[in-house]
């Protein structure tokens, strides 16, 4: 067995063991579409640094089982606006175990653009997502349900203006900890914060931007 396999394999079995621990409930067909998807972001991450350096099990619990996170969060049929997609976190493992969403991932980086294009093609999740190449404050907000924004360069610093793009009635879930909590904070939004399991300082932050 070759190195990139008994990888995938490790990414496979700790999906299954921790999944309980987020309240994640994944098929083996989502697993499948999952390891596929972590695949493709080992074979393009040296060349476009999507995501540090990291074991499988972290990237199983780390990445994907946080950004699945979202979905209890996440009504059915609804269209999801991603900020800063990069690697496509959360909203790729979203779209693999929820294909009733609709996703628009948008993603400054025309390079990282192309990945996510290919990711979503290998995981053959393309039919309800676009990828739009450029930066979010140079487009006028699509109408949508929910914005996720989970690694976006300058978050802290990128906040208000991303709050106030964001569409009047959508509900932004946002991946952060104390910096991003004190933003929120300092903008007198009234929001709920999720621990995410396995961490002391990260958080889920739910914000209604109907409530502004």
């Amino acid at each position: 067995m070759d190195k990139d396999q008994t990888r995938a394999d490790e990414f496979s079995n700790a999906l299954t063991e921790y999944a309980p621990r987020y309240d994640v409930q994944l098929t083996a067909d989502g697993i499948a579409r999952l390891r596929a998807y972590y695949e493709q972001v080992v074979a393009w991450n040296t060349r476009l640094h999507l995501v540090a350096p990291c074991s499988p099990a972290e990237f199983a619990t780390r990445h994907v089982l946080e950004s699945l996170l979202a979905l209890a969060h996440l009504s059915n049929g609804v269209h999801v606006v991603d900020i800063g997609s990069g690697a496509g976190l959360p909203v790729i493992p979203c779209l693999i175990v929820r294909p009733d969403l609709r996703v628009s991932l948008i993603e400054s980086s025309p390079k990282k653009a192309v990945f996510l294009r290919e990711a979503l093609r290998r995981v053959g999740a393309h039919g309800p997502a676009q990828v739009i190449a450029e930066r979010f404050e140079k487009l006028t907000a699509p109408e949508a349900d929910y914005v996720t924004c989970r690694a976006l360069d300058r978050f802290t610093e990128m906040f208000t203006e991303l709050v106030e793009w964001s569409p009047r009635n959508s509900t932004l879930l946002f991946f952060g900890g104390d910096s991003l909590r004190e933003q929120i904070e300092k903008a007198a939004l009234v929001y709920e914060a999720i621990r995410i399991p396995e961490s002391e300082r990260r958080f889920l932050f739910i914000i209604k931007r109907g409530g502004l």
